[in-house]
């Protein structure tokens, strides 16, 4: 079986990254995450201070929303990543590449902003992903 995904991690005349994909699309239902931060299931902030600890909630977060689309890190097409410092952007890829394991990365974008919706919270990030449609339908 092939996968749904083609990822393109350098397009003739574009330097190669080992951060993210330049170019991925594929086929199936399309699903948006919306951005999630380090919140816990009560809402109280995870890792305050913490970029680490944050990042993994983030991530843990997101995990939990695509299962709810019956989706995974191996369908995501698109990664935007909210920082309120791009120090804290090596915090996020490692939590990124231990969610992601061994499945090619999607294409990114890294934003610093000068807040966000808390200002205890440090990371959000939000996702795009393409879900093979069902043979079952």
């Amino acid at each position: 079986m092939t996968t749904h995904l083609t990822h393109v991690p350098a397009p003739e005349g574009i330097a190669p990254s080992a951060q993210y994909s330049h170019v991925v699309w594929g086929t199936g239902r399309f699903v948006a995450i919306s951005g999630q931060c380090s919140l816990d299931a009560s809402g109280a902030v995870v890792g305050t201070d913490d970029p680490a600890a944050q990042a993994r909630q983030v991530f843990a977060n997101l995990r939990r929303c695509l299962a709810a689309a019956g989706a995974g890190f191996e369908d995501v097409v698109k990664l935007t990543y909210f920082v309120t410092d791009v120090g804290h952007l090596p915090a996020v890829r490692a939590a990124r590449d231990e969610a992601f394991g061994t499945a090619p990365l999607p294409a990114s974008s890294a934003v610093q902003v000068a807040a966000l919706v808390r200002p205890e919270l440090l990371i959000e990030v939000d996702a795009f992903a393409l879900v093979p449609e069902s043979d079952a339908g």
